[in-house]
């Protein structure tokens, strides 16, 4: 494989990265499309147009094209049971629409986040290469683990079969409805014909190993880091300097709606340790509970300056977190909502650098348990001797594979 000064030399191809989701789905295009333009293309990002994620772009030089309705705006809105068949299909829509746009005279489309119905059949229109990229192994067939949706039924064949036609009640009829109108051949299984037979698995090879784990036969690059140099908020820096380490406790894009009295429980957790707290406010909103010094609340923050001068990360289990953490060498509690952040949780318990939480609703007492592991200093030793292990260059991998197939 080439060194990247050569690739730069002759490099005048042009890629579209494409992606749905949160901002666990958005940072990870973004650090490739910043390592892709240091390499001489031209990368753009077709991302949702939530301002957070535009922010995030335009802090890595990376032009953002918006794609689809906001993350917040569907994660905040109206709780509807027929939310994910409401949602599918403007998806698709939005991606024949933006992608045909953004990808015309390009050499190559990837596509990540929520099933991204649709990408595929523009790249094949266009007559372009497409890649799926996924940031975890737990969403493919496997015989291994369940998806998400079918955990009641012992036989994986007959789960991940089902899985499929789940899939294709909520994306079929949308994805060969465009395709006929741009003179396509209908598909017969979603998410056989996005998934491809080698998608690309962007996770840290430690904390997501995937041999034995899923059928396909993936191509991992390691994560998607991006560097992030960013001063933390005014006062931070005088807090951390003040006592011990504290504990971090933030849960992203989660609303973590099931614990309306989240504050006050991560609070109580802390303090049964004599430890002092960093709260994100993220979409859970968490806010301070009195006027006691030991909280401090924050809103984005620049994770990679902050986990390492804390005690434990307690988090939801998103891929970026979790990697995050893992890379600062910061003990981590998992208090998992959903889709793969049962499993991010199940291997961190399992590498012995945190704990995981029972369940996604934590109680005081089930939370400081959690912490009792997190804060040892056995679980300290071991997350710091695992970040030594895992690789960094994963950017780097995967824009080398991308412009010299």
């Amino acid at each position: 494989m080439p060194e990247p000064e050569q690739i730069k030399g002759k490099c005048d191809m042009r890629v579209v990265l494409s992606t749905w989701g949160s901002r666990g789905d958005v940072e990870p295009l973004a650090a490739l499309a910043a390592r892709l333009r240091e390499l001489g293309a031209e990368a753009t990002v077709c991302a949702p147009p939530d301002d957070e994620y535009a922010a995030l772009l335009a802090r890595a030089g990376v032009p953002h094209i918006p794609l689809g309705p906001s993350v917040r705006s569907v994660v905040t809105g109206e709780r509807r049971p027929d939310a994910a068949q409401v949602l599918a299909p403007k998806l698709v829509a939005a991606r024949y629409e933006t992608l045909t746009a953004a990808a015309e005279g390009c050499d190559v489309l990837l596509a990540t986040g929520l099933m991204p119905a649709g990408a595929r059949s523009v790249a094949d229109k266009l007559g372009i290469r497409y890649v799926l990229a996924c940031f975890h192994p737990f969403g493919l067939p496997s015989h291994q683990f369940l998806p998400a949706m079918w955990k009641g039924i012992p036989d994986y064949e007959v789960a991940w079969d089902q899985d499929g036609e789940r899939v294709n009640g909520l994306y079929l009829e949308a994805e060969n409805s465009h395709r006929a109108a741009i003179g396509l051949p209908p598909v017969k299984d979603v998410r056989e014909y996005v998934f491809t037979d080698q998608p690309w698995l962007a996770a840290d090879p430690i904390l997501g190993p995937w041999q034995d784990v899923t059928d396909f036969d993936l191509v991992q690059t390691g994560a998607w880091i991006l560097p992030d140099d960013r001063p933390l908020p005014d006062g931070l820096d005088a807090f951390l300097d003040a006592g011990d380490p504290p504990v971090y406790v933030g849960f992203g894009s989660m609303t973590m709606r099931t614990s309306p009295d989240l504050a006050t429980v991560v609070v109580e957790a802390a303090r049964a340790h004599g430890r002092r707290l960093v709260l994100a406010r993220g979409l859970a909103d968490l806010a301070l509970t009195d006027d006691q010094d030991d909280c401090f609340v924050v809103g984005e923050v620049n994770q990679q300056a902050l986990f390492p001068r804390v005690a434990a990360v307690v988090h939801h289990g998103g891929a970026g977190t979790t990697t995050t953490a893992a890379l600062a060498g910061a003990p981590q509690v998992i208090v998992p909502q959903l889709v793969d952040q049962p499993h991010w949780a199940a291997r961190v318990a399992e590498l012995g650098i945190g704990a995981a939480h029972d369940g996604p609703t934590p109680t005081a007492d089930s939370l400081s348990a959690a912490l009792a592991i997190a804060l040892t200093a056995e679980t300290r030793a071991r997350a710091i001797a695992v970040a030594g292990r895992m690789t960094k260059d994963g950017t780097t991998v995967a824009a080398k594979m991308l412009l010299n197939p």
